[in-house]
């Protein structure tokens, strides 16, 4: 109940973004919605796009004639291509993790009209075949509380109470909201990505066979 909103994925873009969000302290409703003439890029549709366009390279760049030579050649290939749709999957799979201080920094914060206020963040990002939205809450840290101040690495989801500093400012993370909903042509791309690899893998298994036969020497 405390996030709600409407979002609009197009490719690797996020091409609106309508959001309401009810503040716990005061149960005020907080309005956002992206710029008109702004877009989100999603960097890890991107990159997993960019892993398949160069497993598609290795297939393709060769004449339509050429012949395998050997089974080694073969495998080589397949190697090749197995490791850049994993390096695909895994990017759908694993969102990266980020610093409190790089989601503050980040362009996508001035994405929003009206602005978003000092004591929010923002961060959306891809896992498995779900789009995320997290939002992030803070307050202040008061000179008496910042000798115990730790502030946080890298997390994928930082939790209440995480610290961190930002321009000459320190923060505490007081609520953290996370919303998600399935994507379903990334339900399908995963799909093809695991039914490619095992394509694949069953290819290499076939030429160990075929080359353990033309390698056997009877006595």
């Amino acid at each position: 109940d405390q996030v709600k909103g409407v979002l609009t994925l197009q490719g690797d873009a996020l091409c609106q973004a309508d959001i309401n969000l009810k503040m716990p302290r005061n149960n005020q409703l907080l309005h956002f919605a992206f710029r008109e003439d702004k877009q989100w890029k999603l960097q890890q549709i991107q990159d997993a796009r960019n892993h398949v366009n160069q497993a598609i390279y290795l297939l393709m760049n060769r004449d339509v004639n050429y012949q395998f030579k050997t089974g080694s050649e073969v495998l080589k290939l397949m190697d090749a291509v197995m490791l850049q749709l994993s390096r695909a999957r895994n990017r759908l799979t694993t969102p990266a993790t980020l610093t409190l201080p790089e989601i503050a920094s980040s362009g996508l914060t001035k994405m929003f009209t009206p602005a978003l206020p000092p004591d929010i963040l923002v961060n959306f990002y891809i896992n498995l075949n779900k789009l995320c939205l997290t939002v992030y809450q803070l307050h202040v840290l008061q000179p008496s509380t910042t000798k115990n101040f730790k502030p946080a690495g890298g997390s994928i989801l930082h939790n209440p109470g995480a610290m961190f500093e930002f321009g000459s400012q320190r923060y505490e993370v007081s609520h953290v909201h996370k919303v998600e909903c399935v994507v379903p042509w990334l339900n399908d791309a995963l799909v093809f990505f695991t039914v490619s690899l095992q394509l694949c893998q069953q290819l290499k298994d076939k030429i160990s066979v075929f080359s353990s036969y033309w390698n056997y020497r009877p006595y």
